[in-house]
Formats: structure tokens, sequence, C-alpha cells
């Protein structure tokens, strides 16, 4: 008796001489049959294995062979695990095989995590096109601003054309309006040989409501909890041996196909798992272990709410060994200082600048605390773990278009702000997360969109948003999640002209991202002390190691609408950057003091400017 048998992994397997084998869980059904249609067309018998699963295999196969299962009898299905899905989620499955493809990043050795600047994009709006091949033209741009890391918005196979993915209902098939596998596959490799690395966000909490046939072939679904977007999946109930193997196989083929530097696995809170192991242990462990075969590191890390470091500490401390978690109190800790905001979950933020100064000195700022909006105490101490290991931001796809208006930040805010917004972010110890034209002040919003062929659906999705929103005190219409014109209006302009304020702000992010590779106090996660100062007007922010003097960095960040005095004392002799300068689109003020939502970084001579 084998006490740790690896489930089987399902799909279609072709192999180098064209010959395909289907392997399909199934324990609802008695039989099943593999129906073929276009090239190959018939139906076979499939062969019952023990603990539900049937196979299936036939030579001369090629790839793009149209399948499906057909269970019992009834309407033929596609296959749960299907990489391929050219009709969409209720036609037929497609056999891919991803060998024949051409790698050329035999070189390529990912990017460390300490040097991670992850800029977020949604396939689907990033260009005209929304597709993967229209992506890389654009990223010589991406690779000027400084970032380092793309993260696609879930890719994963979804009902319609246009989505932001996180109503997918295959977790290993490629979207086909944006191009399928293989040109994710060329995607992946003109990141790599542009020095990008490229992370997918990966939603295995949930699935989507349209074209989920997954009930009818087993129980994928728990009926002992649900989460906010329906039932939960069945991690450690009977018949959850099968599932979590198919989601660890999907992660390993992201990595091993696709070649992939990470994912980001959505709302972890939301995954609920008992077993002895944690399902997100088991992840980390299959993407260490094909990102080794690969030959650099994978970044796993987990979106959560808990504010708990457990998901990242090892095994050995009961943890789930995540590399790095999304940390939202940042975020909701500058918005709030910007906009005065303080509808819904915002009113855990009504002292913005101190719990800023939290956010900054130890990244969580409910951390045991008593939490308003929650009406309980949350979170835990993050226990001095490196900054570098939590995830900030100033806008991302939830922070925006889970506005009514879908507003970005700097549509709420003046153009001091917006740069006094962008110097927070990228000077603070974190790893920074960029949102899509973040970078130079994107005009257009981004709404939430969806594309339900079901009215039914359509209407409840109109209806949820509208009670969502009611916590924000929001009473007016809000867009049609369901048309077109939603979608559109949500592509970016991707344009900055010359002399613009957009230009300028472009520009700033550009000479911070260049401080974080060249200023040796930005690459140091551990030593930084935030405080308040000139009646707590001020945000002095101190970067470096207090031993190493020469290296040392002090920025001072104006928190309000009147001019404040530069400290002179205890201060490095350099100013080495200030943000209301002609170069970002400012007013050219005096550097003797800081302009209204104005900041400054000083330095000694060895600390250059970018």
């Amino acid at each position: 008796m084998q006490c740790h048998e690896e489930p089987p992994v399902c799909g279609a397997h072709l192999d180098a001489d064209g010959r395909c084998l289907w392997r399909v869980w199934a324990p609802r059904a008695r039989r099943v049959e593999l129906v073929l249609s276009g090239g190959i067309s018939r139906t076979l018998a499939m062969q019952s294995k023990s603990r539900g699963y049937f196979e299936a295999e036939l030579p001369d196969i090629a790839e793009g062979q149209r399948y499906a299962f057909r269970l019992d009898g009834k309407d033929p299905r596609p296959d749960p695990a299907s990489r391929w899905q050219p009709q969409g989620v209720h036609a037929p499955s497609a056999v891919f095989d991803p060998r024949p493809f051409s790698w050329t990043d035999a070189g390529w050795q990912g990017v460390p995590r300490n040097e991670l600047v992850i800029y977020e994009l949604h396939v689907g709006t990033f260009t005209p096109e929304g597709t993967f091949a229209a992506i890389i033209p654009r990223l010589p741009a991406l690779v000027e601003l400084g970032v380092t890391a793309i993260e696609l918005m879930p890719v994963n196979q979804f009902p319609g054309h246009r989505d932001w993915g996180y109503d997918g209902v295959q977790w290993s098939a490629v979207q086909n309006t944006y191009g399928g596998p293989r040109a994710l596959q060329q995607l992946v490799d003109a990141c790599h040989g542009a020095g990008l690395a490229v992370i997918l966000d990966v939603v295995h909490n949930h699935l989507g409501p349209e074209g989920n046939y997954l009930p009818e072939f087993g129980p994928y679904f728990s009926t002992r909890f649900r989460t906010p977007w329906g039932e939960g999946i069945n991690y450690d109930d009977g018949g959850s041996d099968a599932v979590r193997g198919h989601v660890l196989a999907s992660v390993r083929r992201w990595f091993r196909d696709f070649h992939v530097d990470g994912l980001r696995l959505d709302a972890i809170h939301a995954i609920n798992d008992t077993s002895p192991r944690h399902l997100l242990a088991e992840i980390k462990e299959a993407a260490d272990d094909e990102a080794a075969k690969l030959g650099w590191p994978a970044h796993v890390i987990g979106e959560s709410d808990l504010n708990d470091v457990r998901i990242l500490r090892g095994c050995k401390e009961c943890g789930h060994g995540l590399d790095a978690q999304w940390s939202d109190d940042f975020h909701h800790s500058v918005h709030c200082l910007l906009t005065g905001e303080r509808a819904g979950y915002y009113a855990d933020y009504p002292e913005p600048a101190t719990q800023l100064v939290k956010a900054l000195n130890e990244t969580f700022v409910y951390d045991g605390c008593y939490s308003p909006f929650r009406d309980r105490h949350h979170g835990a101490p993050a226990g001095g773990i490196s900054g570098e290991r939590f995830v900030v931001s100033l806008q991302t796809h939830d922070q925006v278009g889970n506005r009514a208006r879908g507003e970005r930040l700097h549509q709420l805010i003046s153009p001091p702000q917006q740069r006094l917004a962008a110097g927070l972010l990228l000077l603070a110890p974190h790893t920074p997360l960029l949102f899509m034209g973040e970078e130079y002040g994107e005009t257009r919003p981004f709404l939430y969109f969806c594309d339900f062929g079901d009215r039914g659906l359509q209407n409840a999705i109109r209806q949820g948003r509208m009670r969502e929103f009611a916590a924000f005190q929001w009473k007016q219409p809000i867009p049609d999640p369901n048309a077109a014109t939603t979608f559109e209006a949500s592509q970016l302009t991707w344009s900055w002209s010359a002399g613009s304020h957009h230009a300028g702000l472009r520009q700033l992010y550009c000479d911070l991202l260049a401080a974080r590779r060249t200023w040796p106090a930005l690459r140091d996660f551990r030593h930084r002390h935030a405080s308040l100062i000139g009646e707590g007007r001020v945000l002095c922010l101190l970067r470096g190691n207090p031993e190493r003097s020469s290296e040392l960095l002090v920025a001072y960040f104006n928190l309000s609408a009147t001019p404040q005095a530069l400290p002179a004392a205890d201060r490095p002799p350099q100013m080495l950057l200030r943000s209301e300068i002609a170069r970002y689109g400012g007013a050219d003020s005096s550097p003797a003091q800081l302009a209204p939502w104005a900041f400054a970084v000083f330095g000694s001579q060895s600390g250059a400017a970018p």
C-alpha cells in the first residue's frame, strides 16, 4: 500500500508519435464516452479505472483534435482538465501539445524576489487588440519604465469574449480570445527575452457560474462552506484527492509548459482546507519543483486579507511557505489620506497619516487591534519578516475596478498628490505593484465587465453590484457589467505626449524605479523607520542600515496642502530627488521647503541620483 500515491493526471496527453491518452475523473458517472469531432469524428467507450477515473487511447491524433466526454449518455461536456477551448467554455476541448514550441530563454535565470517590481495588466484592455501577441510590442516601454515582472490577470478560460478572468471555469485552459496556449508561450518567451518575469494570477478558491460542468463529473465542491462567489472547492472531503491533484497538475503545467516565473493566488483566505498538509504548501512545493528544472526561482504570492504571516512561514513554523503576500493596509492608508474617503472598509482608517507610518514600519496596520469595519480584532504582527515579502500598491484591479465608476486614484486627487503617492509607493520598504496605466495617469477608468450569455445571470450580476456599492453609500446607476461599451471604456489610451502631465508623471516613476536599482538603501528591506514631524504634517522615512551612514537615505513627504519647512538637521547632505520640478510636471518650487504634497529625498554623495 502506497501512502503517498499521486492522483493520475487528467486531460489529453499527446506523445511524439501521435498517440493520445485521454483521462478524466468522473466518479458520478457509470459510463463515460469519448466524443471526437472535427479531424477524426467518432465515439469511443472509455475504460473504467479505479477511484472514478476513465481512460481511452488512440493513435494518429493531431494537435487541435476536438473532443468531449459524454457521461451516462447525456450531452457531451468539455474536459475539466482541458488546456485549449478554441470555441469557448461550452464547446468541445482541443488536444494541445506544448512541446513543439521552440523556446529561446535557455539563458533566463529569473528575477530575484528582492528585485521584483510588478506590473499588473489585463490582457483584454491593455491593447486595442486585447491579445497576448499585442502585448509584445509594448514590452520595451515596460522595460524602460523599470518594472521587472508583468502579472497577468487570470488567463484561464472564461465565458464569452470579455471578463476580468475571475469567472474562469477551466483551470488549465488558456483563454481563446487572447490567442490560446501557443500565443501565451510566445508572450512568455518574449518577456524573458526582454528581461521581464511573468507572474500568472490564478484562481483556486472558486469557479465561475457559467460553463461550470464540474459538478456533473464529481464532488469538486464542498457543501460545508461557501465563499463570497458561491460554493467552496472541495479540498479536504471525500474525493478531494482528485480535486487537489487537478489543481497541482495545473500549477505544474503553468511552469513546465509555459515557463512562467510565478503565480499570484487569488483570495487564499477563501480556500478552506483542514488537511494535515495545506493545499497552499503543496502548490508552493509543486511550483518550486518545476521552476528548479527550468533554472529559475518560483514566486508564489498569496492574496490574503487576514494579515497573518503564517502563510509565509515555513512548514517547521506551522506555515505554508509562500514567497510573499499582498498587503492592503498601505493602500488603504494612502487612499484615505489623499481622498478623505471613509465609507465601507475605509472606515478602518480614520487617522491615515499615523496609520501610514505604522504600515511603513510594521507592514500591518491591523496586527491584532480592533477593526471597526469588521467589528472584531483583526490580524497579527508581521513578526520582523523582511519587507520584500509583502506586495503593496496604490492601485490594483480590485481597488480601481471595484469602485462604482472604476475611477483610478489619480482621477480622485491632484497632480502633486499623484507624485507624492508615487514616492510613497516606490520608496516604501516593500515590493511595489503598479496597475497598468498608473505610471502615466491613465484617464480612462477600469470598470468591472463580463460577458455572460445567461440573462438571469446578467441581471443577478447587475443587482449584486448595486448591493455591494450600497455599503459605500453609492445610489446612482453604475455601468452595465455585461455591456460591450463598459469593456471598451476600460481600454488603455497608452498615451503620454511630450511636455504633458502624463509624461512628467511617467518620468517620475522611471526615476524612482531607477533609484530602487541603484541606491543601496532601497535594496535594504529590513532597516526602515518612519515618523511624523512638523506637527504631524510631514512624514519622515529613513531607509538603510544606520551602521552604513554613507548609504542612508531620508525622504520627507509633505502630507498637507500648505508649504512645510524642510528639517535642516540630522539629514544627509545632498538632495537627490524632489517631486515638484518641471521634469515631473511640477511648478519648480523652492528647494528650501516642501511645497504642498511634495516630497524630497536626501542622501550622501555615494547615493548618486538616477
